[in-house]
């Protein structure tokens, strides 16, 4: 893993210290810019380093403050490694974007190999888990802090994905609840946007032939609404980590032009 430093000295404290992964493209990218664009410092992490790194060109380009991190996130020498950064870049953690995720295949149960399901399940619900639980620490010494998921329609029905990928979001939105619980005591709020349809560039390598597929194909197009932007998914993930939303705390928040309400 490598990281790069760009943009404003961070070594006062009149801004919020954000990481937000999944930052090389779509819904990460446009969260990272939105952050850096309200003046907090962001740290950008992916595994695409050419495409985290033209986000933090973006944001330096119009005089934001990023600092780019290379690295897979399911590695906890990785997970390690990204938190010393933040802190010692930003003085602190004041938010966390757990956007970064996979798709799965649609598979259904008996067509998920364990190649399919213990990837999916590593990236969208471990990860996650090892990064929320590395910067808890810093946001309990500091006081408080923001925990913002990217969940999915998937975490909310039973036919917008596959096994692996439905049973990781369902995942995210237990974890995402337990962690409200937990640490509402102690200022610290956790959150999850669920989006609908969106214009980003995660792929979905289905097998044409496969039951999974099949049968997702069929309901997932019943009562969809438009396609959503990224910028309209980061709206929403900025205000939950805002203190507009400071007494939002355990939500699941739907971002799907109403589908979730057919």
């Amino acid at each position: 893993m490598n990281a790069v430093a760009s943009g404003k000295d961070a070594t006062a404290r009149p801004y919020r210290g954000v990481i937000v992964t999944g930052a090389a493209s779509g819904i990460g990218r446009a969260a990272a810019l939105a952050f850096a664009a309200q003046g907090d410092h962001v740290l950008a992490a992916d595994l695409d380093a050419s495409g985290v790194e033209e986000t933090v060109r973006q944001i330096s380009a119009a005089g934001g403050a990023a600092l780019t991190a290379v690295g897979d996130l399911a590695e906890q020498r990785t997970v390690d490694f990204l938190v010393e950064q933040a802190v010692a870049e930003f003085g602190g953690i004041d938010v966390l974007v757990n956007n970064a995720g996979v798709m799965d295949r649609m598979s259904a149960a008996h067509e998920t190999d364990d190649a399919e399901w213990e990837r999916v399940l590593r990236v969208d619900l471990t990860a996650p888990f090892l990064l929320t639980r590395a910067v808890l620490p810093h946001m309990l010494a500091a006081g408080g802090g923001s925990l913002v998921f990217t969940g999915s329609e998937a975490g909310l029905r039973g036919g917008a994905a596959g096994a692996a990928y439905t049973a990781a979001k369902h995942g995210v939105t237990g974890l995402v609840k337990n962690l409200a619980v937990m640490y509402r005591g102690q200022g610290i709020r956790a959150n999850v946007v669920a989006p609908g349809p969106t214009a980003t560039g995660i792929g979905v390598d289905a097998r044409p032939d496969a039951h999974g597929p099949a049968v997702v194909k069929g309901l997932i197009g019943a009562g969809m609404g438009r396609l959503g932007s990224a910028d309209e998914q980061a709206a929403a993930i900025v205000w939950l980590a805002s203190d507009a939303a400071s007494f939002v705390n355990g939500a699941v928040l739907p971002v799907d032009d109403g589908w979730s309400a057919v």
